[in-house]
């Protein structure tokens, strides 16, 4: 079955940090861009962070070193870095296979201030 999964959420203290993972069970997953995308309550869903087939990555948001996408190709797994998390960052966060109708079941990731 294709899908993909995340994990790595939680309730975390602000400038905190949190790892979240992405595992695909796709093939070719080294074809795909895979991306990251959050949505904050009564707010649409938006790109946070893209990573490419070539492994070149976009943050759409400039968060400067707050935000850090990666994949292990060998483990079909993207991972979203977040440090210095803040309150502003409380939102369900989904992986999506870019191009694709692909999207994983999102994630919650709480900040408290």
């Amino acid at each position: 079955q294709v899908q993909l999964v995340e994990s790595g959420g939680g309730l975390v203290q602000s400038g905190g940090s949190l790892t979240l993972s992405c595992a695909a069970s796709i093939t070719n997953f080294a074809d795909y861009a895979m991306g990251w995308y959050r949505q904050a309550p009564g707010k649409r869903r938006e790109l946070i962070a893209r990573i490419n087939k070539l492994g070149y990555r976009y943050y759409p948001q400039n968060p400067g070193e707050r935000l850090d996408i990666s994949r292990d190709i060998t483990k079909k797994t993207v991972y979203l870095q977040m440090n210095n998390l803040k309150p502003e960052d409380t939102a369900v966060y989904y992986c999506h296979a870019m191009d694709t109708g692909l999207w994983g079941q999102g994630t919650q990731v709480t900040v408290s201030s």
